[in-house]
């Protein structure tokens, strides 16, 4: 928003026209800026380093959600253990933490323009031209229902004449906000893997689908062959058999001259 007063005997608005002035020019200018109360904004967003590539870095974010960063520039570092870490310093598996403060201070910008001269032409209500102090006459529009104050008087532009001295000041005051933001990055780098001590006993467990190797079988001793075999058996169990196949050819053989003769 723009806003203008009167602080001199003259308010000369939007139109004053000051631009076919000379150099050493009798419009002076000068700004000032009233800063109002800051207010602060903390962003905060962490996550987990899962890949590295030149300057490529993608992020598992603590919100599950996964974010790349490409073409990460070499000056942004990530303070580790109180060292700063470029990207191709930083691992997989490092935490790490963005924290943007963004400050928003309100201020007013006012510009104050003044000139002072003495009336020489006025065509009310439209314009006044006013000779300046270096001689040269200058025009100034006059805005519409402007009033004037000529020695403590109130009068608009019908009340000037020829040979007043005036001052005519404008002035300006735009509100605008500034906002600036500061970025603090910190990590932690990932424990180091435990190393595994040679004195202490290894537990290993096969899983249902995998068949544990089987156990050495370590063989037998072969016992030596004795030099001479036992004597476990007799004779006589032979002697009968023979006996009773040549009984058995005996009755055959009866059997069959009975058979012959009776025939």
């Amino acid at each position: 928003m723009i806003s203008s007063k009167i602080l001199g005997t003259l308010l000369v608005g939007g139109t004053l026209c000051v631009a076919s002035l000379p150099a050493g020019a009798q419009v002076k200018t000068t700004t000032s800026e009233t800063a109002g109360a800051a207010t602060h904004e903390v962003k905060v967003e962490r996550g987990e380093v899962t890949y590295v590539s030149g300057n490529n870095v993608i992020v598992k974010m603590e919100d599950g959600t996964v974010r790349a960063f490409n073409n990460v520039p070499d000056s942004v570092t990530v303070m580790v253990d109180g060292k700063p870490l470029n990207v191709h310093q930083i691992k997989p598996g490092m935490k790490v933490e963005k924290q943007t403060i963004t400050t928003s201070t309100p201020r007013v910008v006012t510009t104050v323009k003044t000139v002072t001269g003495k009336v020489w032409n006025v065509t009310p209500p439209l314009s006044v031209i006013l000779t300046l102090e270096d001689g040269t006459n200058q025009e100034f529009k006059i805005p519409k229902g402007q009033k004037f104050n000529v020695n403590g008087e109130m009068t608009d532009a019908f009340g000037l004449k020829k040979g007043m001295v005036i001052s005519a000041q404008k002035v300006v005051e735009v509100p605008e906000t500034v906002i600036t933001q500061q970025i603090k990055r910190t990590g932690t780098a990932p424990p180091p893997p435990e190393e595994i001590k040679q004195d202490v006993p290894v537990l290993i467990v096969y899983a249902p689908s995998t068949t544990p190797p089987a156990a050495p079988v370590q063989a037998a001793a072969a016992e030596p062959a004795p030099k001479k075999l036992p004597t476990t058996a007799s004779n006589i169990p032979l002697i009968g058999i023979s006996g009773l196949v040549l009984l058995a050819c005996s009755l055959i053989a009866i059997i069959v001259g009975r058979t012959i003769r009776r025939s």
